[in-house]
């Protein structure tokens, strides 16, 4: 529940690859985005011109979610089916050789211009879910409690193990690559609502973001939106993972908001801690091992997620999520997460076309 005891309303964007039959990205994204009727929800161009994004209207529960998510990726799907195309849910392209091209908008040729071949390789796709928390001050200060459990989201939700035809040896690349960005990263503790727009303001002096929409932290606050973005996850395989990671990212958000009006000291992770248990958290996924949030010892991903969910069970009961949470995690306990099956598809042949077969929409 939130600091009132009402429901907390949240959404989610996912951001899709365009390929052909072979699984070869084409720059076909705005023709697909344009040519596909939108029954609520919202579709948008990305930078590159083979990507796509959808965002789900604003939801109360876990079934909305899925809902949203399911009919869109099968809209867009059945809008791809039609010219010959497919819709790729993979944080990274996976064969070498695709379309890399800008999408032709004034502020993607600018971001092109300024940050040269950054935003040329861009080619990532990630999902970012948007809870709500009206007040920017209670924001930041929920931000400072969460950014703790950043990992374990990424290990959760890694699905990008490939890049140019070739196993990386990570679980989420695409968490890799988005780091080159000056404005990446996981955001710093803040004391106040002041502090983080000083650095936010700093950050644009520096010319380290064109606009404040560059604003790339794992989270930051929305500034079209009453809500706190979470941009920690790769897309994920299916929409039940996405709607997952949307469950466990509202608790969290439900539980800080608690912790906040009780006066609680967050957990402090150091910013280059924090950075190295991410990196560990791509390298690994699901079934690797992370730094422990408060002793810092390295221990199994799951053994993180379990103490998680201990913490946000009534947080989950409450909002009548928790039987879906359960049974999902359930479920990737004997699947795997999405990295671990697209490995797996690979490997039984060796070819990544497969694991193309295996994801697509």
């Amino acid at each position: 529940m939130g600091l009132h005891g009402e429901e907390l309303t949240f959404g989610v964007e996912e951001e899709f690859f365009l390929v052909d039959a072979s699984g070869q990205l084409v720059p076909r994204g705005p023709e697909l985005v344009f040519g596909t009727e939108e029954r609520g929800g919202e579709l948008q161009q990305e930078l590159i011109r083979s990507q796509v994004e959808t965002a789900t209207d604003v939801c109360r529960t876990a079934e909305e979610v899925l809902g949203h998510l399911t009919r869109m990726r099968a809209d867009l799907a059945a809008s791809a089916a039609e010219r010959g195309l497919r819709l790729l849910p993979s944080g990274t392209p996976l064969l070498p050789k695709s379309s890399h091209e800008i999408t032709q908008k004034e502020r993607y040729r600018e971001m092109a211009d300024r940050f040269g071949a950054i935003a040329r390789s861009s080619a990532t796709c990630g999902c970012h879910v948007h809870v709500e928390v009206a007040d920017r001050e209670t924001a930041v200060r929920v931000s400072n409690h969460t950014r703790a459990w950043l990992p374990v989201l990424l290990a959760l939700t890694a699905n990008s193990p490939f890049s140019g035809g070739a196993v990386t040896g990570y679980r989420s690349w695409r968490h890799v690559l988005w780091s080159r960005w000056p404005s990446a990263g996981p955001p710093p503790m803040f004391v106040s609502l002041e502090h983080y727009e000083n650095s936010v303001a700093a950050m644009l002096r520096s010319g380290a973001m064109m606009d404040r929409a560059m604003l790339y932290w794992d989270v930051r606050l929305s500034d079209n939106q009453p809500t706190l973005e979470f941009r920690i996850c790769d897309v994920a395989a299916t929409p039940e993972e996405a709607t997952l990671a949307a469950v466990l990212i509202r608790g969290l958000v439900n539980v800080a908001l608690r912790d906040v009006a009780d006066a609680r000291t967050p957990v402090i992770v150091p910013d280059e801690v924090l950075r190295a248990n991410l990196w560990r958290a791509a390298r690994d996924g699901l079934n690797g091992s992370c730094l422990h949030p408060e002793s810092g010892e390295l221990v199994p991903v799951w053994a993180v997620l379990d103490e998680l969910m201990a913490g946000l069970r009534d947080a989950l009961r409450t909002t009548g999520d928790l039987e879906f949470a359960e049974g999902m995690l359930a479920r990737l306990r004997s699947t795997g997460g999405g990295g671990d099956r697209q490995l797996a598809a690979y490997r039984t042949r060796n070819r990544v076309t497969d694991v193309v077969d295996e994801l697509c929409v």
